[in-house]
């Protein structure tokens, strides 16, 4: 099986960089990097998934790729005082505390409403629910895309956006 894992394409700007987890953002269409698309529309796959979030649908629709909505593709889901805010406005909020930052599992449980358990739990289900013997793109979020990285144990690597990493497994 081979497995790319896509993330979707530029927000726009005054959104990009915040923690935008279950918020329905539409991308950019002005930001659209048709060279880095152009690379992916030669590309065939057997199956291909997407996150039910908007932005990764409008990105395989822009991709011209049929594709299979699932929302365990989904970015984790952040508090609600985290949302759609910037790392720099998660620093002035009163309840922040640099402890937080000590370890993966520290700050996941300070902006996350979705346990780290959980999140991780989805994106296995989603992982083995996949047929052994199928090229695969799945179009999803950095921190999802993260996550499955580290279930398939592979090198952890920040995607920008349409940028994508094929893994033979």
């Amino acid at each position: 099986m081979a497995i790319t894992l896509l993330r979707h394409a530029a927000l726009p700007k005054e959104q990009q960089g915040c923690y935008l987890g279950w918020s329905d953002i539409g991308i950019d269409e002005d930001l659209f990097d048709e060279k880095k698309a152009a690379r992916l529309r030669t590309n065939s796959f057997a199956l291909v998934f997407s996150s039910d979030l908007k932005r990764c649908r409008q990105t395989l629709e822009k991709l011209e790729k049929d594709f299979t909505i699932d929302s365990r593709l989904r970015e984790v889901r952040f508090k609600a005082h985290i949302e759609g805010k910037r790392f720099n406005d998660i620093e002035k909020l009163e309840s922040y505390d640099t402890k937080h930052l000590e370890s993966q599992s520290s700050w996941h449980s300070y902006i996350c409403q979705e346990s780290e358990e959980a999140f991780r739990l989805r994106l296995e289900e989603f992982l083995a629910s996949l047929p052994a013997d199928k090229e695969i793109l799945i179009c999803s979020h950095a921190g999802s895309i993260r996550m499955m990285m580290e279930i398939l144990q592979q090198p952890n690597v920040t995607l920008d956006y349409l940028e994508y990493r094929t893994y033979t497994l």
